[in-house]
């Protein structure tokens, strides 16, 4: 079978490592939902988006399922790149939390569609993928609390409360901000 538009040649796909189709599986998976909304990512939106056959998908995925949880996961390990901060031991308790904050917004900012799918695959998650959810929520709890022990630990600063407590209210924070459109 010939490739068709915007597909690669099955002998050159044929040639591709299982990880890089998966990678750009994930990453035109990720411009479909951002740009048609998670109900529009079917496997053939996302191959003909990739510019791969459907086959290179089943090689690459077990189903589509498989290739959102995986969505999921890559998208909230590039959000914790984007708000730690460059140079934490020069910075007061309030300017690290800020630049934290600032990164956060940010990365809302460049990429606004990218953050609506981030929105559209929580949804989707607490829906029908809970334990994915959950494990969602336990990283951004995870990374929200290393990042206010790293914010206490440089500036010397106890905190008065529980820095769970603080955290979580970060975390509602957060929230909050990524609905709103910042461009």
């Amino acid at each position: 079978m010939g490739a068709g538009a915007g597909q690669v040649p099955e002998e050159i796909m044929a040639r591709t490592p299982v990880q890089a189709r998966r990678r750009a599986l994930v990453a035109a998976a990720l411009r479909v939902v951002a740009a048609r909304g998670l109900h529009e990512a079917s496997t053939r939106a996302i191959v003909a988006e990739a510019g791969m056959s459907l086959a290179s998908f089943h090689y690459a995925f077990e189903s589509r399922d498989q290739l959102i949880d995986r969505l999921i996961t890559e998208v909230m390990e590039n959000e914790e790149k984007a708000i730690i901060p460059s140079n934490p031991e020069s910075l007061t308790l309030a300017e690290l939390l800020n630049e934290g904050l600032m990164g956060y917004v940010a990365n809302l900012r460049a990429d606004p569609p990218h953050e609506q799918a981030m929105l559209e695959l929580t949804q989707y998650a607490l829906r029908t993928r809970r334990p994915l959810a959950l494990a969602q929520y336990e990283q951004y709890n995870r990374l929200a609390l290393a990042m206010l022990n790293l914010a206490a630990e440089h500036t010397g600063v106890t905190w008065s409360v529980p820095v769970s407590t603080v955290a979580r209210l970060l975390i509602a924070l957060t929230d909050g901000l990524t609905p709103i459109p910042f461009s």
